[in-house]
């Protein structure tokens, strides 16, 4: 006799209604852009059975109710959005992104006798994107006598930046950084049982978290950027979302300043302001 599928062996309370589960994907795309398919129920009720144990609720009927009620606060909407977004990322994810900005980006900023650039880790998830570019940016600055740089790193989730402000990371997940750079400004621990490492002080200093909705209508990130890293997020929107959130950030890139883009996502860049200058490399004219 054939086993019967797990979810049919659950109870009703504790699994998404079918309504529950429209509500719930209407709310979450209209927070941060992102598209739940029915095929994603069974990944949605296991994220959120972790909130419904860290909030009392008697289970996920209870805690869907109450999540779309009026009564919700906005930090358990936020709290939920924590849950359902996808934080994959790796030290030199992408590695050819970095090696364009050593042999072509930086070597034309330097001609340019440029002192500072400023960059922008749009969906910088714990802050192992910006804080490889740092060691990148960092090694050439010392190499080449500048230019000095300023990181900015956003994202949706609180919990992410808050473990990127710590800079604290499994030993395993800093094996992608080079020797060299490892040597300089990672931190290993006086415990050598410890399975964890920290980015030295003085690099964590160079980047500055804050929390950033790409769904929102501006980006309030100051000056123009000469480098903006929003990389494998636009893949979770639909077409619409995604032209609106490339034509946010070209407003926020400085004429000639450089756009990055996750490898999937090379037929995201479709903005009259921008031309490809390389795989999922693209510059604002």
């Amino acid at each position: 006799m054939s086993a019967m599928p797990l979810r049919n062996t659950l109870v009703a309370s504790d699994v998404i209604s079918p309504q529950h589960f429209r509500a719930l994907a209407s709310l979450i795309y209209d927070e941060c852009g992102i598209r739940l398919p029915p095929s994603k129920i069974t990944m949605l009720e296991g994220r959120l059975r972790r909130r419904v144990r860290a909030t009392g609720h008697a289970d996920l009927n209870d805690y869907c109710a109450h999540i779309l009620s009026e009564d919700v606060s906005r930090e358990e909407i936020d709290a939920l959005l924590n849950a359902v977004t996808t934080n994959k990322t790796d030290f030199f994810r992408e590695r050819n992104h970095f090696d364009y900005l050593v042999s072509t980006i930086l070597p034309a900023y330097t001609s340019q006798r440029r002192r500072t650039i400023r960059c922008w880790s749009a969906a910088c998830s714990n802050g192992a994107e910006p804080y490889t570019l740092a060691m990148v940016l960092d090694d050439y600055a010392r190499s080449h006598g500048g230019p000095d740089y300023e990181i900015l790193a956003t994202d949706l989730d609180s919990n992410m930046l808050q473990a990127g402000i710590k800079g604290i990371y499994p030993t395993e997940m800093l094996e992608p950084v080079p020797q060299a750079l490892r040597h300089r400004y990672v931190m290993e621990p006086k415990d050598p049982s410890r399975p964890e490492v920290r980015i030295a002080p003085a690099l964590r200093k160079k980047v500055s978290f804050g929390r950033l909705n790409l769904m929102n209508d501006s980006y309030p990130i100051g000056d123009p950027v000469d480098l903006i890293f929003c990389r494998n997020v636009l893949i979770y929107f639909d077409k619409p979302t995604q032209t609106a959130v490339v034509e946010r950030l070209c407003e926020q890139l400085a004429p000639g300043g450089y756009l990055m883009l996750g490898h999937s996502e090379s037929n995201v860049g479709q903005d009259r302001r921008l031309k490809s200058v390389s795989n999922t490399i693209f510059q604002r004219i």
